[in-house]
């Protein structure tokens, strides 16, 4: 039967309830690379090992496929990226450091993808992810990588669940101040722990 509510809205834009929710989700794991478990370096997170063990915990119960990002720097330094880099200037490592390895095993099946930009969104990630209609978000740092990566992937249409606890800033202070903002996009983007979403 169809409603007066419903006769007042095109057909193209009437959903079924169930269509909006998200059917599949792939665990999105971002940049948990030496150069931010650093404690001593310009970029180090201060909770990076609880992150760590977070995203272990998570991985054990959790069967979702798996995607690792990576921030490697562009040694072209295009444009601002040059000023970016003289305010870090012990972070100019060469693409091929060790710095920018992970310091998680990647087993078989996982993805990685490597990327000069704060938000990993783009068409690489994309296509691995076309399948998904849910991506969920853990890993470092709050306040630059995953919130550029969460909106972006929002902005896409993508369910997005972050992990509240598998995440890290450089400080506590600026982690908060990231996961206030990007609660401001529920409910196309939800802020969870990592038990909240396994039981959910």
């Amino acid at each position: 039967m169809t409603t007066a509510s419903d006769a007042s809205v095109p057909a193209t834009q009437q959903r079924d309830p169930q269509h909006r929710a998200p059917r599949k989700g792939a665990l999105v794991f971002i940049d948990m690379q030496n150069i931010f478990a650093d404690q001593a370096g310009q970029w180090g997170v201060s909770n990076y090992a609880e992150v760590e063990q977070a995203m272990a915990r998570l991985r054990e119960r959790d069967g979702s496929p798996v995607i690792w990002t990576r921030f490697v720097r562009d040694p072209e330094e295009h444009g601002a990226w040059a000023d970016y880099y003289d305010r870090w200037d012990e972070c100019r490592a060469e693409p091929e450091s060790a710095v920018w390895d992970l310091t998680s095993p990647v087993r078989e099946g996982d993805q990685v993808l490597s990327m000069p930009t704060f938000s990993k969104w783009g068409e690489q990630l994309a296509e691995m992810t076309k399948d998904y209609d849910r991506l969920v978000l853990a890993g470092v740092a709050t306040d630059c990588c995953v919130i550029g990566t969460a909106l972006g992937a929002v902005d896409a249409g993508k369910w997005v669940t972050v992990l509240t606890d598998a995440c890290g800033g450089g400080t506590k202070e600026v982690h908060d101040q990231a996961m206030a903002i990007m609660d401001c996009f529920n409910p196309m983007l939800t802020l969870m722990t990592v038990d909240e979403y396994l039981n959910s």
